[in-house]
Protein backbone atom coordinates (compact mmCIF):
# COMPACT_ATOMS: atom_id res chain seq x y z
CA UNK A 1 0.00 0.00 0.00
CA UNK A 2 1.40 3.38 -1.06
CA UNK A 3 0.89 6.34 1.24
CA UNK A 4 2.33 9.81 1.16
CA UNK A 5 3.59 11.80 4.17
CA UNK A 6 3.24 15.31 2.74
CA UNK A 7 0.72 17.54 0.99
CA UNK A 8 2.10 20.70 -0.64
CA UNK A 9 -0.82 23.13 -0.90
CA UNK A 10 -1.10 26.10 -3.31
CA UNK A 11 -4.19 28.23 -3.98
CA UNK A 12 -5.63 31.65 -4.71
CA UNK A 13 -7.67 31.55 -1.48
CA UNK A 14 -5.67 34.19 0.38
CA UNK A 15 -5.67 34.22 4.17
CA UNK A 16 -8.45 36.70 4.96
CA UNK A 17 -11.25 34.13 4.79
CA UNK A 18 -11.44 30.72 6.42
CA UNK A 19 -10.87 28.70 3.22
CA UNK A 20 -7.26 27.63 3.86
CA UNK A 21 -7.95 26.68 7.46
CA UNK A 22 -10.99 24.63 6.50
CA UNK A 23 -8.99 22.68 3.90
CA UNK A 24 -6.30 22.00 6.51
CA UNK A 25 -8.95 20.71 8.91
CA UNK A 26 -10.53 18.41 6.32
CA UNK A 27 -7.11 16.88 5.63
CA UNK A 28 -6.40 16.54 9.35
CA UNK A 29 -9.61 14.61 10.00
CA UNK A 30 -8.98 12.13 7.18
CA UNK A 31 -5.22 11.68 7.62
CA UNK A 32 -3.99 13.11 10.97
CA UNK A 33 -0.26 12.32 10.50
CA UNK A 34 -0.01 14.17 7.18
CA UNK A 35 2.23 17.23 7.07
CA UNK A 36 0.71 20.10 5.04
CA UNK A 37 3.15 22.59 3.53
CA UNK A 38 1.60 25.88 2.42
CA UNK A 39 3.45 26.81 -0.76
CA UNK A 40 1.43 30.01 -1.22
CA UNK A 41 -2.18 31.14 -1.06
CA UNK A 42 -1.55 34.56 -2.59
CA UNK A 43 -1.93 33.65 -6.27
CA UNK A 44 -4.04 36.45 -7.80
CA UNK A 45 -7.70 35.45 -7.77
CA UNK A 46 -8.67 33.24 -10.74
CA UNK A 47 -5.21 33.61 -12.35
CA UNK A 48 -4.61 30.06 -13.58
CA UNK A 49 -1.47 31.01 -15.46
CA UNK A 50 0.13 32.66 -12.42
CA UNK A 51 -0.74 29.62 -10.33
CA UNK A 52 0.70 27.26 -12.92
CA UNK A 53 3.93 29.23 -13.13
CA UNK A 54 4.30 29.34 -9.34
CA UNK A 55 3.74 25.60 -9.21
CA UNK A 56 6.27 25.00 -11.98
CA UNK A 57 8.88 27.16 -10.23
CA UNK A 58 8.35 25.15 -7.04
CA UNK A 59 7.88 21.65 -8.44
CA UNK A 60 11.43 20.33 -8.38
CA UNK A 61 11.90 21.51 -4.78
CA UNK A 62 8.68 20.15 -3.29
CA UNK A 63 8.83 17.11 -1.03
CA UNK A 64 7.70 13.87 -2.71
CA UNK A 65 4.04 13.29 -1.92
CA UNK A 66 0.78 14.93 -2.91
CA UNK A 67 0.56 18.40 -4.47
CA UNK A 68 -2.82 20.06 -3.92
CA UNK A 69 -3.31 23.07 -6.21
CA UNK A 70 -6.55 25.05 -6.41
CA UNK A 71 -6.98 28.03 -8.73
CA UNK A 72 -10.37 27.23 -10.12
CA UNK A 73 -12.46 29.93 -11.80
CA UNK A 74 -14.52 27.16 -13.43
CA UNK A 75 -15.55 25.57 -10.12
CA UNK A 76 -19.00 24.01 -10.38
CA UNK A 77 -18.86 23.73 -14.19
CA UNK A 78 -18.09 20.73 -16.40
CA UNK A 79 -14.33 21.13 -15.98
CA UNK A 80 -12.83 17.95 -14.58
CA UNK A 81 -11.25 17.37 -11.19
CA UNK A 82 -8.10 15.31 -11.69
CA UNK A 83 -5.24 13.47 -10.02
CA UNK A 84 -2.03 13.16 -12.06
CA UNK A 85 0.58 10.63 -11.05
CA UNK A 86 4.20 11.55 -11.85
CA UNK A 87 7.52 9.79 -11.37
CA UNK A 88 5.91 6.32 -11.50
CA UNK A 89 3.97 7.13 -8.36
CA UNK A 90 6.54 9.20 -6.46
CA UNK A 91 4.06 12.10 -6.35
CA UNK A 92 0.47 12.88 -7.31
CA UNK A 93 -0.80 16.32 -8.33
CA UNK A 94 -4.46 17.08 -7.58
CA UNK A 95 -6.50 20.00 -8.86
CA UNK A 96 -8.78 21.24 -11.63
CA UNK A 97 -8.17 20.25 -15.24
CA UNK A 98 -7.75 23.83 -16.45
CA UNK A 99 -4.02 23.97 -17.26
CA UNK A 100 -3.00 24.76 -13.67
CA UNK A 101 -1.11 21.50 -13.12
CA UNK A 102 0.37 21.14 -16.61
CA UNK A 103 3.56 23.25 -16.21
CA UNK A 104 4.58 21.41 -13.05
CA UNK A 105 3.82 18.03 -14.61
CA UNK A 106 6.04 18.93 -17.57
CA UNK A 107 8.77 20.20 -15.23
CA UNK A 108 9.05 16.82 -13.47
CA UNK A 109 9.05 14.70 -16.60
CA UNK A 110 5.41 14.22 -17.53
CA UNK A 111 2.48 12.17 -16.30
CA UNK A 112 2.62 8.45 -15.56
CA UNK A 113 -1.16 8.10 -15.19
CA UNK A 114 -4.15 10.39 -14.68
CA UNK A 115 -7.54 9.90 -13.03
CA UNK A 116 -10.73 11.93 -12.90
CA UNK A 117 -12.00 12.37 -9.32
CA UNK A 118 -15.41 10.76 -9.73
CA UNK A 119 -15.70 8.41 -6.74
CA UNK A 120 -18.02 10.02 -4.15
CA UNK A 121 -16.68 7.68 -1.47
CA UNK A 122 -13.59 9.87 -1.29
CA UNK A 123 -15.40 13.22 -1.37
CA UNK A 124 -17.43 15.23 1.13
CA UNK A 125 -21.17 15.73 0.70
CA UNK A 126 -21.35 19.26 -0.70
CA UNK A 127 -24.09 21.74 0.25
CA UNK A 128 -23.22 23.56 -2.98
CA UNK A 129 -20.79 23.11 -5.89
CA UNK A 130 -18.55 26.13 -5.28
CA UNK A 131 -15.93 24.86 -2.79
CA UNK A 132 -14.28 21.94 -4.55
CA UNK A 133 -11.09 22.57 -2.62
CA UNK A 134 -12.87 21.47 0.54
CA UNK A 135 -15.27 18.90 -0.87
CA UNK A 136 -13.35 17.19 -3.69
CA UNK A 137 -9.63 18.05 -3.88
CA UNK A 138 -8.67 18.05 -0.18
CA UNK A 139 -10.42 14.74 0.61
CA UNK A 140 -8.77 13.08 -2.40
CA UNK A 141 -5.34 14.34 -1.32
CA UNK A 142 -5.88 13.24 2.27
CA UNK A 143 -7.13 9.77 1.30
CA UNK A 144 -4.03 9.25 -0.84
CA UNK A 145 -1.92 10.12 2.19
CA UNK A 146 -3.93 7.64 4.24
CA UNK A 147 -3.07 4.87 1.79
CA UNK A 148 -5.95 4.80 -0.69
CA UNK A 149 -4.60 3.85 -4.16
CA UNK A 150 -4.90 6.62 -6.71
CA UNK A 151 -6.94 4.37 -9.03
CA UNK A 152 -9.66 4.22 -6.37
CA UNK A 153 -10.35 7.95 -6.72
CA UNK A 154 -12.09 7.64 -10.07
CA UNK A 155 -11.86 6.72 -13.71
CA UNK A 156 -8.50 6.60 -15.46
CA UNK A 157 -8.15 9.14 -18.27
CA UNK A 158 -5.62 9.71 -21.03
CA UNK A 159 -2.96 12.21 -19.81
CA UNK A 160 -2.66 13.48 -23.38
CA UNK A 161 -6.25 14.72 -23.15
CA UNK A 162 -5.62 17.01 -20.18
CA UNK A 163 -5.77 20.78 -20.56
CA UNK A 164 -2.35 22.10 -21.64
CA UNK A 165 -0.48 24.96 -20.01
CA UNK A 166 -0.71 28.51 -21.32
CA UNK A 167 2.98 29.43 -21.13
CA UNK A 168 4.24 32.10 -23.55
CA UNK A 169 7.37 31.43 -25.60
CA UNK A 170 9.80 33.94 -27.07
CA UNK A 171 10.00 34.72 -30.77
CA UNK A 172 12.28 36.75 -33.05
CA UNK A 173 10.63 39.63 -34.84
CA UNK A 174 12.33 42.44 -36.82
CA UNK A 175 15.70 41.67 -35.30
CA UNK A 176 14.46 41.66 -31.70
CA UNK A 177 13.75 38.84 -29.28
CA UNK A 178 10.14 39.38 -28.19
CA UNK A 179 9.69 38.28 -24.59
CA UNK A 180 7.05 38.56 -21.89
CA UNK A 181 7.09 39.30 -18.18
CA UNK A 182 6.24 35.99 -16.50
CA UNK A 183 6.35 37.15 -12.90
CA UNK A 184 7.11 40.13 -10.71
CA UNK A 185 8.32 39.11 -7.26
CA UNK A 186 7.76 41.06 -4.03
CA UNK A 187 11.08 42.87 -4.53
CA UNK A 188 9.97 44.16 -7.92
CA UNK A 189 12.35 41.97 -9.92
CA UNK A 190 10.95 41.18 -13.37
CA UNK A 191 11.29 37.58 -14.56
CA UNK A 192 11.23 37.23 -18.35
CA UNK A 193 10.46 34.04 -20.29
CA UNK A 194 14.00 34.20 -21.66
CA UNK A 195 16.50 31.37 -21.41
CA UNK A 196 19.93 33.00 -20.92
CA UNK A 197 21.26 30.81 -23.74
CA UNK A 198 19.03 32.74 -26.16
CA UNK A 199 21.13 35.87 -25.60
CA UNK A 200 24.43 34.26 -24.61
CA UNK A 201 26.30 35.70 -27.60
CA UNK A 202 25.00 39.23 -27.19
CA UNK A 203 27.63 40.67 -24.88
CA UNK A 204 27.12 42.51 -21.60
CA UNK A 205 24.70 45.20 -22.84
CA UNK A 206 21.23 44.37 -24.12
CA UNK A 207 18.59 46.81 -25.30
CA UNK A 208 15.19 46.68 -23.65
CA UNK A 209 12.20 48.13 -25.51
CA UNK A 210 8.73 48.20 -24.03
CA UNK A 211 5.55 50.23 -24.07
CA UNK A 212 6.50 53.50 -22.46
CA UNK A 213 10.25 53.46 -22.89
CA UNK A 214 13.56 51.91 -23.74
CA UNK A 215 16.62 51.19 -21.60
CA UNK A 216 19.88 49.34 -21.78
CA UNK A 217 20.30 46.40 -19.46
CA UNK A 218 23.72 45.47 -18.08
CA UNK A 219 24.40 41.80 -17.44
CA UNK A 220 25.58 41.01 -13.93
CA UNK A 221 25.84 37.85 -11.84
CA UNK A 222 24.38 39.17 -8.59
CA UNK A 223 21.97 41.91 -7.53
CA UNK A 224 24.76 43.54 -5.51
CA UNK A 225 26.72 44.23 -8.70
CA UNK A 226 24.00 46.51 -10.08
CA UNK A 227 25.13 50.12 -9.80
CA UNK A 228 22.83 52.90 -8.65
CA UNK A 229 20.67 54.06 -11.53
CA UNK A 230 21.56 51.03 -13.62
CA UNK A 231 19.23 48.39 -15.06
CA UNK A 232 20.63 44.95 -14.34
CA UNK A 233 20.01 41.64 -16.10
CA UNK A 234 20.46 38.68 -13.76
CA UNK A 235 19.97 34.95 -14.23
CA UNK A 236 17.54 34.33 -11.38
CA UNK A 237 17.19 31.35 -9.05
CA UNK A 238 14.95 29.57 -11.59
CA UNK A 239 17.43 29.94 -14.44
CA UNK A 240 15.60 32.66 -16.39
CA UNK A 241 16.67 36.19 -17.29
CA UNK A 242 15.42 38.73 -14.75
CA UNK A 243 15.43 42.54 -14.86
CA UNK A 244 16.41 44.22 -11.60
CA UNK A 245 17.61 47.50 -10.09
CA UNK A 246 19.68 48.24 -7.01
CA UNK A 247 17.63 47.74 -3.82
CA UNK A 248 14.46 48.95 -5.46
CA UNK A 249 11.66 47.80 -7.74
CA UNK A 250 12.46 47.34 -11.42
CA UNK A 251 8.73 46.92 -12.04
CA UNK A 252 8.05 50.40 -10.67
CA UNK A 253 11.13 51.92 -12.31
CA UNK A 254 10.14 50.66 -15.78
CA UNK A 255 6.37 50.58 -15.38
CA UNK A 256 6.21 46.88 -16.25
CA UNK A 257 4.01 44.12 -14.86
CA UNK A 258 3.16 40.48 -15.40
CA UNK A 259 2.11 39.80 -18.99
CA UNK A 260 3.76 42.89 -20.49
CA UNK A 261 5.83 42.54 -23.66
CA UNK A 262 9.54 43.36 -23.64
CA UNK A 263 11.74 43.35 -26.75
CA UNK A 264 15.43 42.53 -26.32
CA UNK A 265 17.97 43.83 -28.83
CA UNK A 266 21.59 42.83 -29.41
CA UNK A 267 23.77 45.90 -28.82
CA UNK A 268 27.13 44.16 -29.10
CA UNK A 269 27.80 45.75 -32.51
CA UNK A 270 26.48 49.19 -31.55
CA UNK A 271 29.15 51.20 -29.69
CA UNK A 272 26.90 54.27 -29.67
CA UNK A 273 24.16 52.57 -27.65
CA UNK A 274 23.47 54.31 -24.34
CA UNK A 275 24.47 52.77 -21.03
CA UNK A 276 21.99 51.37 -18.56
CA UNK A 277 22.46 54.27 -16.15
CA UNK A 278 19.62 56.70 -15.66
CA UNK A 279 19.90 60.15 -14.11
CA UNK A 280 16.87 61.21 -12.05
CA UNK A 281 15.27 64.44 -13.34
CA UNK A 282 12.98 66.65 -11.30
CA UNK A 283 10.51 68.78 -13.25
CA UNK A 284 9.63 72.13 -11.73
CA UNK A 285 7.09 74.70 -12.79
CA UNK A 286 8.65 77.64 -14.63
CA UNK A 287 8.51 80.82 -12.52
Amino acid sequence: MTSYPTISFLSDYGTVDEFVGVVHSVIRQISPPTVVIDVTHEIPAHDVRAGGLALARSAQYLAPGVVLAVVDPGVGTERRAIAIEVGDGESVLIGPDNGLLAPAVAMVGGATRAFELTNPEYQLAAPGPTFAGRDVFAPAAAHLCAGVPVEELGDEVDPNGLMPAMIPITRFEDGALVAEVLWTDRFGNIQLNVDPDEVAAWGDRIGLRFDGGSRTGIRVETYAEIKTGEIGLVVDSYGLLSVAVDRSSAAEELGLGTGDEVKLLDLSDDPSAPSGIATPVTLREKP
